[in-house]
This record gives structure tokens, C-alpha cells and sequence, in this order.
């Protein structure tokens, strides 16, 4: 790919991507990858009975410091392939059998990933973020992503600031989810039970979090209506997340039902609540270059 000054996601860092000139998120401009395989671990409406065809990227804009792809996200483990390359790895996921491709953390390669989509697929495409998006970018994708699967991490500049180092995480992140919802419309299912276009929303519940974790519920319904929410208890203290104290556990059964019993009490139906007993590495997929 040709290189480009970057502007794709919030951190707006102006950096030359190239062969050899690296962004923000520590890749330059071709794709990289690091797994490429079936994947039945995410939602179920995601999932189903065939698998998600999920893409993992390489590098992160936003560098959770709890992030369970750590290898990934900070130190940049994959393999670097052509435009072309990825959706030839598109086409021999969608010959497996798979629902759908799921592209997990895309935001840094949206160029890559914009051409790669020309054309258009066969089975719905998932864009599966951490939230924290440029409008503008994404409205590139309307036509070419049915299905959005963001992250809404934080509300609160204090915690986006210590645990992302983006204090402006929600000031992005709202109006992103609004545009992902304005281009998908509320969620349709197919005859299986598997979705077909609209936006899910996940939340993990972080340790100490609690309440945020509230507040971000109540956001969520009254202001993103006809989104699904996937309520995620599966944090485990990855990356740096030891040497912050609050994030060097796992969540308590107290905060657990806390936030749960909050999302039933507002009424909302629509999604996903994962149990606590999620919290376990071996949910976590083997980055092993698996299909690349």
C-alpha cells in the first residue's frame, strides 16, 4: 500500500504509515494479522452454529492497558499482507462455513480494509472495535459493514485517561455509535437466529468500575435506541493491568450482580449478560498466524 499521513482514528497523530513510517497504533500501512480462523466465542447471534469468521489485527489506536490481546495490541505480534492477500483470507473463511467476517480491531487499517471490501461479500461484515472511532471514517463503510460490534469502554475522562490514555474516549466514542447505528438500523436476525445488519454494543465491567459500568447502561438506553448491549464479566488482569491496583483482580460477585441486576431493572432486554465464570483464559483464541 501507497504510504499515507494518518488521520483515520481520534488520536489524529499525523504520522507517515508506510513500509517503514508507523502510526500512534505501531503499524504501518499494510494490514497486519495475527489469526484467521472460525471463531465461536463471540455473541451467540455472531457466532451461531458455524462460526464468526474473525480476522484478529495487529496494533491499537486506543492501547487498553488491561487489554486481553496484548500481544497484539502493544507489541505488534502478526504477519504483514497485501490488500489482496486479506480478501482472499475473507473468501477461504466464507468457504469454511462461516456466518460472517469479523473484523476485530480494523480502525487503524480502515484504508486497507475499505479496499479489501470492494466489491462486497456474501455473508454480512462485522466491525468489531474498541469504540473509539472518527465519524468520518466510518462513514466510508456505509453499504460495505452490516453489523457493528463496538466497545462502549468508559464514560468518564478519568478512567478513559488512566486505563486507555484517552481521556476524550467518550467525546469519540458516543457520536461513533450513533453513526454506526444510523447506518444499521435496529438488529435483524436471519431464519437461524443470526444476524443480518444492526449494532451490538459491548461493555465489560472493569474492577472498581461499578458504577460507571451503571452509568454507562443508563447511556446506552436512553440514548442508543434499537442497539443490543453485550454485557461482558470476562476482564482478567492481562497486560499492565497488575501494576494499577484496582485492575490486579478479577471482578467481585458483588460488583458482577451489581451492574447485571441494574441492566434488568432499566428493562433492557435486547443482548447479551455473560457469566461471571467467563473469566477464563481459555477463552482467549491461540494468536498462532492460524490462516494467514
Amino acid at each position: 500500500m501507497k504510504e499515507f499521513v494518518c488521520r483515520l482514528c481520534p488520536r489524529n497523530c499525523g504520522a507517515l504509515r508506510g513500509e517503514t513510517g508507523r502510526g500512534r497504533c505501531g503499524m504501518g500501512a499494510a494490514p497486519r494479522i495475527a489469526r484467521a480462523a472460525p471463531h465461536y466465542d463471540e455473541e451467540p447471534v455472531i457466532s451461531g452454529t458455524r462460526g464468526a469468521g474473525t480476522v484478529f489485527f495487529s496494533g491499537c489506536s486506543l492501547q487498553c492497558c488491561f487489554c486481553q490481546n496484548y500481544a497484539l495490541s502493544h507489541e505488534g505480534f502478526g504477519k504483514t499482507v497485501s490488500v489482496e492477500r486479506l480478501r482472499e483470507i475473507y473468501f477461504e473463511l466464507i468457504d469454511q462455513g462461516v456466518h460472517n467476517i469479523d473484523l476485530v480491531n480494523p480502525t487503524h487499517f480502515a484504508n486497507a480494509v475499505y479496499e479489501s471490501l470492494e466489491g462486497g461479500l456474501p455473508v454480512p461484515v462485522v466491525w468489531n472495535s474498541g469504540g473509539y472511532e472518527k465519524v468520518e471514517t466510518l462513514k466510508r463503510f456505509e453499504g460495505r459493514v452490516q453489523v457493528y460490534l463496538p466497545d462502549l469502554k468508559y464514560i468518564r475522562a478519568d478512567s478513559a485517561r488512566k486505563y486507555s490514555g484517552a481521556a476524550d474516549y467518550f467525546e469519540y466514542a458516543a457520536p461513533a455509535i450513533k453513526e454506526m447505528l444510523r447506518q444499521t438500523g435496529p438488529v435483524e436476525l436471519d431464519e437461524d437466529g443470526v444476524i443480518r445488519r444492526g449494532t451490538i454494543i459491548r461493555h465489560l465491567i472493569l474492577p472498581g468500575c461499578a458504577e460507571e459500568s451503571v452509568q454507562i447502561l443508563d447511556y446506552i438506553h436512553d440514548e442508543l435506541p434499537g442497539a443490543w448491549v453485550s454485557l461482558m464479566a470476562q476482564y482478567l488482569p492481562f497486560g499492565d493491568a497488575a501494576g494499577v491496583d484496582e485492575l490486579g483482580r478479577r471482578l467481585t460477585q458483588e460488583e458482577y450482580d451489581r451492574v447485571a441486576d441494574h441492566l434488568l431493572e432499566i428493562g433492557m432486554e435486547d443482548g447479551f449478560i455473560q457469566e461471571l465464570s467467563s473469566s477464563d483464559e481459555k477463552y482467549i483464541p491461540k494468536f498462532d498466524l492460524s490462516g494467514v
